[in-house]
C-alpha cells in the first residue's frame, strides 16, 4: 500500500514539508509506503481546456504532469499540502492538481485523498475547503483527522513549534493508513460501488 504527497511549497524544508514529513513518518510506522513530491517550485503551466487529453489519454504540456499522473495511478492515496496565499493554495499546485484530475483517465474511486493548510496566521480553512473539492468529485473518500487540517509557522522551520498543528499530522496519517487499509479489505470482500453511467446536464439546453 502506498501514498503519495505533494508539496505545493516552493520553499524545500519549509514548514509544509515540516507538515507532510510528519506525515510520512507516521505512515511509514503504519506499514504505507510513501513518496513526496515537491511542485511548488516547478514552472508547472495551467490548464488550457484544450481537450487533448482525451485524444491522447495525456497532457499536451510535458512538465512533469504526466509523471504525477503515472504515480497517482499506482497508489491508494494522495495527500496534498500547500501554503495559504491570499486564503488559498499556491497558484503552481492548484495548476498542477487541475491538469492532473483533468488528464487522469483511470478510475480514482476508493483511492483516499487529504490535504493539509500550511499559513502564518489565516485562511487555513479556506485552503482546506478549496483542495478537497477534487477528491470529491472523483469518488476518492476524504481521510479526516483531529480538526481541519492546518499546521501554524511563519519563520523557516518554526512549524517544529506547533505542537497542536503536528499531532493534528499524525492523526491524519493514522486515520488515511486506516481507511485505505479498510478499503482494501471492503474491496476484497464487495468489491467497489456500481456505478450508473454518468448523466451530465448543463443549465442552458
Amino acid at each position: 500500500m502506498k501514498v503519495l504527497l505533494l508539496n505545493g511549497s516552493p520553499r524545500k524544508n519549509g514548514n509544509t514539508e515540516i507538515a507532510l514529513k510528519e506525515i510520512e513518518k507516521t505512515l511509514n510506522i503504519e506499514g504505507i509506503e510513501t513518496e513526496l513530491i515537491q511542485v511548488g517550485n516547478k514552472p508547472i503551466r495551467g490548464c488550457m481546456a484544450c481537450g487533448g487529453c482525451r485524444k491522447i489519454g495525456k497532457c499536451v504540456f510535458d512538465d512533469g504532469v504526466n509523471e504525477i499522473v503515472e504515480k497517482f495511478a499506482s497508489v491508494d492515496g494522495l495527500i496534498v499540502g500547500s501554503p495559504v496565499y491570499y486564503a488559498s493554495a499556491n497558484a503552481t499546485l492548484i495548476a498542477t492538481l487541475d491538469r492532473v484530475f483533468q488528464s487522469a483517465r483511470f478510475d480514482k474511486t476508493m483511492k483516499v485523498g487529504a490535504c493539509v493548510a500550511v499559513a502564518r496566521r489565516g485562511g487555513t480553512t479556506a485552503t482546506f475547503d478549496q483542495l478537497n473539492k477534487y477528491f470529491t468529485i472523483s469518488g476518492m473518500p476524504i481521510a479526516s483527522g483531529q480538526y481541519w487540517n492546518g499546521v501554524h509557522g511563519m519563520a523557516e522551520g518554526e512549524a517544529v513549534l506547533d505542537e497542536e498543528g503536528l499531532q493534528q499530522m499524525r492523526t491524519l496519517a493514522k486515520n488515511t493508513a486506516f481507511l485505505i487499509k479498510s478499503i482494501a479489505l471492503g474491496k476484497e470482500k464487495f468489491g467497489l460501488p456500481e456505478k450508473e453511467p454518468r448523466k451530465g446536464t448543463n443549465f442552458i439546453r
